[in-house]
C-alpha cells in the first residue's frame, strides 16, 4: 500500500471520527483555560511535588496542552491517525487505549522526577509543570506499527520508510533534538513512556475480539524489534528479564519450540496468526477508504447535477 493509503487517501482533512472531534475539543479546550487562567496549570498539569494531593493531575496531564504549537501538533495528529486506529480497534477499545497508557504514562513520568529528585537533589524535578497529548501521539505510532508495519511512506518525497520504523524514528530525532532545546525535561519522559507503556498495553494486556486472548506476543512486536538487528542479540536477554516480570516466564526467541508453553502454543507466537491479523489490519484499512472514495465521488456527481440544474435554471 501507498503512503496515500495509511494517511487516509484523498481525505487526509476529512472522514474524522466523531470521538476525536470530541477528543480535540478537549484539547483545544484544555489550552484555552491555561491561557485564560494561568493558574489553572497547577491542578491540571502533572507538577509531581503536588501530585499528592491532586493525584487527578495524572489524568488531566494528557490533555493539557500549554503551548498554541503543541495544541496544534496533538490535534491534527489526534485526528489523522485517530481515524485510522480507531475503526479497527472500535471506539471503545481506543478510548480504552488513550486513557490506559496517558495513565500509566503520567504515573511513570511521577516517578521518574521524584527519583531524580532524590538523586540530584534539584528542586526542579518537583516543580516543573508536565503536560501535552505527545506521550498518545508516540503510542498512536506503535499502535500503526502494530496493525500495518510493512506499510511504506515516503518522507520528503525521496526517502522511504516502512512503518514499524516510525516510533523508534520519531523517539530518537527526539532524544537528539534534546541535546539542542531547552525544556526537553518537559516532554522527553512523555515521549518515551508514552512510546513503552503502549507496547506494554499492546504486547500483553489488549484484548483481541478474534481469539478472546490477551495482547500480541508475535515476534514482529517484540521489544526488540523497535532497535536495528544488529542490536537484538544484545536487547532480547534484557527485554526477557521485564518480560518474566509481566508474564512469569522468559520470553524465548529464536527457537520455535520455545513458542509452547505446556504443550499448547503461545498465544501469538503462529507467524500465520500474526499475518492474518496484519492482513485483516490493511483488508478494513482499505474497505474504509474505498467507502469514502465512493462517499466523495457520490458528492461530486451530486454537486455536477445540482450544477447542471442550475445552468438549465
Amino acid at each position: 500500500m501507498s503512503t496515500p493509503a495509511l494517511l487516509g487517501g484523498g481525505g487526509l482533512f476529512s472522514g474524522f471520527t466523531r470521538l476525536c472531534k470530541g477528543l480535540a475539543v478537549v484539547l483545544i479546550s484544555g489550552h484555552i483555560v491555561v491561557q485564560l487562567f494561568p493558574p489553572a496549570v497547577t491542578y491540571l498539569a502533572l507538577i509531581p511535588a503536588r501530585t499528592i494531593p491532586f493525584a487527578w493531575n495524572l489524568v488531566t496531564a494528557g490533555y493539557v496542552e500549554q503551548t498554541l504549537y503543541g495544541v496544534i501538533i496533538s490535534t491534527i495528529g489526534l485526528l489523522i491517525i485517530g481515524k485510522l486506529l480507531e475503526p479497527l480497534w472500535g471506539s471503545k477499545e481506543f478510548l480504552k487505549f488513550i486513557f490506559v497508557v496517558n495513565f500509566l504514562t503520567s504515573l511513570c513520568v511521577f516517578i521518574s522526577a521524584i527519583a531524580m529528585y532524590y538523586a540530584t537533589s534539584q528542586e526542579f524535578y518537583l516543580y516543573m509543570p508536565i503536560s501535552g497529548f505527545n506521550g498518545i501521539l508516540l503510542a498512536f505510532l506503535v499502535g500503526i506499527k502494530q496493525i500495518l508495519p510493512d506499510q511504506e511512506l515516503s518522507l520528503f518525497s525521496a526517502l522511504r520508510i516502512k512503518a514499524k520504523w516510525l516510533p523508534s524514528l520519531v523517539l530518537l530525532l527526539s532524544i537528539v533534538a534534546s541535546f539542542f532545546l531547552e525544556g526537553s525535561a518537559a516532554y522527553l519522559p512523555t515521549l518515551i513512556f508514552g512510546t513503552y507503556m503502549s507496547w506494554i498495553y499492546l504486547r500483553y494486556l489488549q484484548k483481541r475480539p478474534e481469539t478472546n486472548l490477551k495482547g500480541d506476543p508475535s515476534d514482529e512486536f517484540s521489544f526488540s524489534s523497535f532497535f536495528p538487528e544488529f542490536l537484538r542479540p544484545v536487547i532480547d536477554p534484557i527485554a526477557s528479564i521485564f518480560h518474566r516480570m509481566l508474564c512469569g516466564r522468559p520470553e524465548s526467541f529464536g527457537d520455535t519450540k520455545d513458542d509452547v508453553y505446556g504443550g499448547t502454543p503461545l498465544p501469538g507466537s503462529d507467524p500465520i496468526e500474526a499475518s492474518r491479523r496484519r492482513e485483516r489490519g490493511a483488508r478494513a484499512l482499505e474497505e474504509r477508504l474505498a467507502a469514502e472514495r465512493l462517499a466523495a465521488a457520490r458528492r461530486a456527481e451530486e454537486t455536477q447535477t445540482d450544477a447542471s440544474d442550475k445552468a438549465v435554471d
